[in-house]
């Protein structure tokens, strides 16, 4: 059973950074990953994705001020986030052993908005930016 462990949130103001880290207890069947958010009241949604062949994406809302990385020997999934604005709060998951999938509804996986299903994700991390 693969574990997942993220850390690295906290409250912060508006325009400052931080770096989450998700690491994982053992080798995943790929390395295709994602760091969702979800906010009370809100489904949760991918904010960027890191995806077969090690291609980055990113949501829009995001992209310029976010960067997802993954460091094989470490085997730990990082989300550096700078210029944070308070719209970024709320909660923070890795998730990991994603692949493209037309398959929707399974209790036991999790769903991106780009097609891609995942099999294993942490218990999360807060993130609170003030303004």
């Amino acid at each position: 059973q693969v574990q997942l462990a993220e850390s690295g949130g906290g409250l912060v103001q508006a325009g400052g950074s931080l770096r989450l880290s998700c690491v994982g207890s053992s080798t995943y069947g790929s390395y295709c990953m994602g760091w969702f958010r979800q906010v009370p009241g809100k489904e949760r949604e991918v904010v960027a994705g890191r995806y077969d062949g090690g291609i980055a994406w990113y949501d829009d809302s995001v992209k310029g001020r976010f960067t997802i990385s993954y460091d094989f020997g470490k085997k730990t999934l990082s989300l550096q986030m700078n210029n944070l604005k308070s719209e970024d709060t709320g909660m923070y998951y890795c998730a990991a052993d994603c692949h493209l999938s037309q398959a929707r509804g399974n209790p036991t996986s999790w769903y991106d908005k780009n097609g891609y299903e995942y099999h294993y994700w942490g218990q999360g991390t807060q993130v609170t930016v003030s303004s």
